[in-house]
């Protein structure tokens, strides 16, 4: 069972839709409980990375999504949720994050319009497993910050918007995915699907 973090800022419905079509069984939830005892977590986002934070702090989620992680459970962060996974962000002052891996969100700069709305093109950033079968394509995305990897091997995917932008990271079973796979067609339900399926398989993402 695949846990879906509901601390109150995440676009829930449109995630557990895709999952239900394809088959998957999920839960939306706040019980630590439950996220402990599931399979896998998604941890989606929509909204202020200080916010969010503070929201899953109060909660309790913060510590129980960071333990089960660094324990090995499959974690896949979707838009502001991929946000949170970096050790720090700049949105609105300085907030530190989950500190899984290791990097910083910072805004855009110079002229482009912000912020970065619209359908562009996923360009696999260097060979994984995780892409096996899947071809590029477009997706689509929503943010205003971006993410700066410390580790360049974290950067599986990037796009292009005035320079490269980090569009999907990883580093073992921990996953994360700057645009919103669940809105982008055939290619975004195919990498949500990937996850899902090495999950369901207890595959690693590596």
């Amino acid at each position: 069972m695949i846990a879906i973090v509901d601390y109150g800022m995440g676009n829930l419905h449109s995630v557990s839709k895709a999952l239900e079509r394809m088959g998957f069984e999920y839960a939306v939830t706040e019980d630590p409980e439950v996220l402990r005892n599931a399979d896998a977590l998604i941890l989606p986002g929509v909204g202020a990375f200080g916010d969010a934070m503070r929201e899953l702090g109060e909660r309790g989620l913060d510590n129980v999504i960071r333990e089960e992680a660094l324990a090995g459970k499959p974690l896949l962060g979707i838009c502001l949720g991929m946000q949170l996974l970096f050790t720090s962000s700049e949105e609105h002052g300085y907030h530190q994050g989950l500190n899984l891996l290791p990097g910083h969100v910072v805004p855009f700069t110079g002229e482009m319009k912000v912020p970065h709305m619209g359908w562009n093109w996923l360009s696999f950033d260097r060979p994984h497993p995780f892409f096996s079968g899947i071809e590029e394509g477009h997706v689509y995305f929503v943010h205003s910050y971006h993410v700066q990897a410390d580790n360049p091997e974290d950067v599986w995917a990037v796009t292009d918007y005035h320079g490269p932008v980090t569009a999907i990271v990883g580093r073992g079973h921990i996953v994360g995915m700057q645009f919103h796979p669940e809105k982008s067609g055939e290619l975004g339900l195919a990498l949500l699907k990937r996850f899902a399926e090495r999950c369901q398989e207890k595959v690693g993402m590596v």
